[in-house]
């Protein structure tokens, strides 16, 4: 289980927070880009598109190489694994609670059904 309290965990999720990081990380899940590539889509300049990889590298999200002039970035799957897990220990809690409501809910549903009790 990942740690409730873990610096690396905490990066990941401060670097998920931003919606152009989630767009960049969803681009190079289909493969390699460069800073450029990564930024076409947005009104954003190179800087700040290095900025938003600078994030994600440092959460240890993608990882970059230099060829030439180029910086190709690749993303890294692990953080994200563990990101998931994380979740998946509160999806799990959640749904034990709502199938509890739910007992209820019938079990309340059929004492409102059941004739001459009160």
């Amino acid at each position: 289980m990942v740690l409730q309290e873990s610096p690396a965990l905490d990066h990941v999720f401060h670097a998920l927070a931003d919606p152009t990081r989630r767009a960049m990380l969803r681009s190079l899940a289909s493969g390699e880009r460069n800073i450029g590539e990564l930024a076409a889509p947005f009104d954003m300049s190179f800087a700040a598109a290095s900025k938003h990889v600078r994030v994600l590298e440092g959460a240890g999200l993608l990882r970059r190489r230099v060829q030439g002039r180029s910086h190709v970035c690749s993303i890294e799957a692990e953080p994200l694994a563990d990101a998931t897990e994380w979740l998946n220990y509160y999806q799990a809690f959640w749904s034990r609670r709502l199938d509890a409501l739910e007992t209820l809910i019938k079990a309340d549903a059929a004492k409102a059904k059941s004739p001459g009790e009160e």
